[in-house]
């Protein structure tokens, strides 16, 4: 072995293969070595176990499977028939759905797939803004899915003084609103970037009452509803979408689950419709990150994440931020920067909290004056330092580092010392115990 690969150790899932090629092996032992002794902070971000490593690196990824379990068109199969229904079976014990289709390469492509089975060209869609909290395939001009089909944008209620009640929730009056004036063929609850519990039965009331469908994109809570944290939209919505990937701790992809009178037209739309060859490798990684899911110890785990959100939550206040909403149900925070600096940008904050080793991702706020490349915000989550082991008190250390670099920004000596600081608390904390002890 040689180059990078060998810093992850022989017999790791990273090292011997890779020897023949030092280059590759260098680069995923950078990352690696990134992934350890840095602050995990994104909240679309997670670590997976190494059982959906080894499944997502298997010779799985080798079996072309156009079609589905028992339709398949291609011949020796008989394997992945069962890989694939395993994972769909587990999906649908996991959140109680009728059907699951597990083949979708990512959320956003889930979503597509659903718009696609269930409306024609041209109809209504009412969906979350995108400057509030909404993702890009819930209507942004920059999603093909605006160029196929008309959204209509819910909000947020305006920011309050009040801190009992802060406002910057969903505004269900104009939801309500909306859908009586514009009778949209289908209405999609969910959010990109969205601090609160979303109860799936205001939009299913709002959906009855105009004759429309009702989606919900779970991409965020997925972890949090399966761990019992967060209220179930399955068997609520007529259809909900999910990533295995944030706070559901599997593999990047997506899901679809759906009452079974639609399963064909979602299966279709998924297979023919927008996709070729399943990822069978990563199907494979689903099913065990649907099977982790099951366990009590991911429920002490989605717990654990909304503590520590919550003091994490905290902690920022104390360091003078303002957040979106005052504060959070779930695992991520909207933090606004204007009350801490009005001259500091996401843009800003997030390049130099890398340099102190702190990975954020900027985002916009609620009626942000900024744009989306700029933004005065910054999106924080607390799945992946959970899954590594990372409890409240840790999760006020954290707020106290990332305020001290934001206040010292342009002090690169302090930085430094910040970005050691960074350093000793992740090697108190490994996502992967065993690949570091490798090393």
């Amino acid at each position: 072995m040689s180059g990078g690969g060998a810093a992850l150790g022989a017999g790791s899932p990273f090292g011997d293969w890779l020897a023949g090629d030092a280059e590759v092996a260098g680069l995923v032992a950078e990352e690696f070595e990134r992934q350890s002794t840095t602050l995990q902070l994104i909240a679309s971000e997670n670590f997976t176990s190494p059982a959906v490593l080894a499944a997502v690196g298997s010779v799985l990824t080798n079996k072309y499977a156009e079609g589905y379990p028992g339709r398949r068109y291609y011949g020796g199969n008989r394997v992945i028939d069962e890989v694939e229904d395993l994972a769909r079976s587990r999906a649908c014990a996991l959140f109680g759905a009728e059907h699951a289709n597990v083949q979708p390469h990512a959320g956003a492509a889930a979503n597509l797939a659903v718009y696609q089975a269930l409306l024609e060209p041209g109809d209504t869609i009412l969906a979350m803004r995108l400057d509030q909290g909404g993702h890009l395939t819930h209507g942004s001009p920059a999603s093909i899915t605006s160029r196929y089909w008309r959204f209509v944008s819910y909000g947020v209620t305006p920011a309050s003084s009040d801190p009992d009640a802060p406002g910057e929730v969903i505004d269900f009056d104009q939801v309500a609103e909306l859908a009586k004036t514009e009778r949209p063929k289908l209405i999609v609850a969910g959010a990109t970037a969205y601090p609160r519990i979303i109860d799936p039965e205001p939009f299913r009331e709002i959906a009855d009452s105009v004759g429309a469908l009702f989606m919900f994109d779970l991409a965020h809570p997925a972890g949090l509803v399966a761990g019992g944290v967060h209220p179930n939209p399955s068997g609520v919505a007529d259809v909900v979408t999910f990533t295995t990937h944030k706070t559901l701790r599997g593999p990047r992809g997506g899901a679809i689950l759906c009452r079974q009178d639609l399963a064909k037209s979602i299966d279709s739309a998924v297979f023919p419709g927008l996709q070729g060859g399943p990822l069978e490798h990563v199907i494979a990684g689903k099913a065990v990150a649907f099977a982790e899911a099951m366990t009590p110890a991911f429920r002490s785990y989605a717990e654990a994440v909304v503590r520590n959100a919550k003091a994490f939550a905290t902690a920022l206040v104390a360091e003078g931020f303002r957040l979106v909403s005052g504060g959070t149900d779930n695992h991520l925070l909207l933090v606004d920067l204007r009350a801490f600096d009005p001259e500091l940008t996401g843009k800003e904050a997030q390049e130099v909290l890398d340099r102190s080793g702190i990975t954020v991702n900027r985002n916009t706020v609620p009626d942000d004056p900024r744009s989306a490349f700029q933004t005065s915000g910054l999106r924080l989550g607390t799945a992946a330092e959970t899954t590594a082991g990372m409890g409240e008190g840790e999760m006020a250390v954290v707020a106290s580092l990332l305020g001290r670099t934001l206040r010292q920004r342009g002090d690169e000596a302090a930085l430094a010392g910040i970005r050691r600081e960074v350093g000793e608390l992740c090697a108190a904390f490994p996502p992967y115990p065993s690949l570091m002890a490798a090393r």
